[in-house]
């Protein structure tokens, strides 16, 4: 079967050469001319514009659409000027699903139909496959089957659930038509969600393993555990219950194997963790792309209770920094009612659970008989100034500077 895609990055490439592998005909096109001639080599049509893109492809036409979500109305818009009733265009990207209701009544009026496929796999989808969560009318989705079975990872990518014998039944596969348009990226929303809060409680959890040394001596001239106590920091009742020093990468390891927690999401953590146990090449800023918001907007318009998801969703908004400013807020009013002062790392974060560096005191205090001095908040690693929350966590080692890798700016519609 033939079918063009428009978007050569890290998913749209890897979907065109799933495609060609298993004999399909994949016309491209890309703003990116060097992307587009590296599909060209593995066999692909190579086009240099829309008007070439569409002439390439036999009549009905069928596009799948694979780049940055913010790029996708325009594409389509753009696209549909060129297109024709009866043709079909494929949004394989993370749309707002209500936005695809919409695009789809826009399109209908030129006759065009519109399929929405939320497609989760990463950069492990060329060799895995893609798990496709589908929306659109039956016939278009049955017209469309060949495209799915080659992207889709196939029954046997897992175990048959049991009772299940016989005929695969729906999802089997790894495709799934979930009903009318907006249903797949309604799907792939809610997945992506159920995402923010798997890696979320794996992060804590394995942040809690780093931080059992806290008991332990400083050094070997000292019976100072490596979290001291003072006036503005909770002590630890019994330090001797949390002399741990962890290897973190090989809980990991052994998580893998035969834990109910075992995951695939647990394999690429202890794959990260192996190259870089530390990963110190990360600055723990985790971003987020749509999705958790909309799942967190959904659950309150349904009414249906998502603390999980959307507590997840704000723990990345508070590793963006920005919690920054509340934080400072908090810090204000503990200097105003009891002259606290905010405790700050003065050489950083600490690299590890059990390696906090010394802090020092400094900001508002109420020592002064003419009152509270004016404040002098000390820049953390993002340039703005720790608050005493963000203070206390640099000095539990779960905080890390350093810049992690730069985002692509590409078509991966995972969280």
């Amino acid at each position: 079967m033939q079918i063009g895609m428009i978007g050569a990055g890290r998913m749209g490439a890897n979907l065109v050469r799933r495609l060609l592998l298993d004999g399909h005909d994949c016309v491209v096109y890309d703003v990116d001319t060097e992307a587009v001639e590296k599909l060209a080599a593995d066999g692909a049509v190579g086009t240099t514009s829309l008007s070439e893109f569409t002439a390439a492809l036999e009549i009905p036409r069928v596009a799948w659409i694979m780049v940055p979500a913010a790029n996708t109305p325009a594409t389509i818009a753009d696209l549909s000027l060129y297109f024709q009733p009866a043709d079909i265009i494929i949004d394989g990207g993370n749309s707002m699903w209500q936005d695809d209701v919409d695009t789809a009544v826009t399109l209908a009026k030129q006759g065009i139909h519109f399929v929405d496929v939320g497609t989760s796999g990463g950069v492990w989808g060329l060799e895995r496959g893609y798990s496709l969560m589908i929306g659109g009318e039956s016939e278009v989705v049955s017209y469309l089957e060949p495209i799915f079975d080659t992207i889709a990872p196939g029954v046997d990518a897992a175990p048959r659930t049991r009772g299940h014998q016989g005929a695969t039944k729906p999802g089997e596969k790894g495709w799934l038509h979930c009903g009318p348009n907006g249903a797949g990226h309604f799907v792939k929303m809610v997945h992506n969600g159920i995402e923010y809060g798997m890696m979320a409680a794996m992060a804590e959890g394995i942040g809690i393993l780093q931080a059992a040394g806290a008991g332990l001596p400083a050094g070997p001239e000292t019976g100072e555990t490596k979290l001291g106590g003072d006036a503005e920091t909770a002590p630890m009742r019994n330090g001797r219950y949390y002399r741990y020093d962890l290897d973190i990468a090989a809980v990991a390891e052994v998580w893998r194997r035969g834990s109910v927690i075992s995951s695939w999401l647990g394999d690429l953590t202890a794959n990260a963790l192996s190259v870089d146990p530390a990963l110190e090449a990360f600055a723990g800023r985790v971003s987020d792309s749509g999705e958790g918001r909309w799942a967190a907007q959904a659950a309150v318009e349904l009414g249906v209770p998502a603390n999980t998801i959307t507590a997840s969703l704000y723990a990345r908004f508070a590793s963006q920094g920005n919690d920054q400013f509340p934080n400072r807020v908090l810090s204000a009013m503990r200097a105003e009612f009891g002259g606290h002062a905010e405790q700050l790392d003065t050489a950083g974060a600490g690299g590890s659970g059990t390696g906090g560096s010394s802090a020092t005191t400094t900001g508002r205090s109420s020592a002064s008989s003419s009152g509270p001095s004016a404040a002098s908040p000390t820049a953390g690693s993002n340039g703005s100034a720790k608050s005493g929350a963000a203070a206390d966590a640099a000095k539990a080692g779960t905080a890390k500077a350093g810049a992690g890798p730069a985002g692509s700016g590409d078509d991966d519609p995972e969280g």
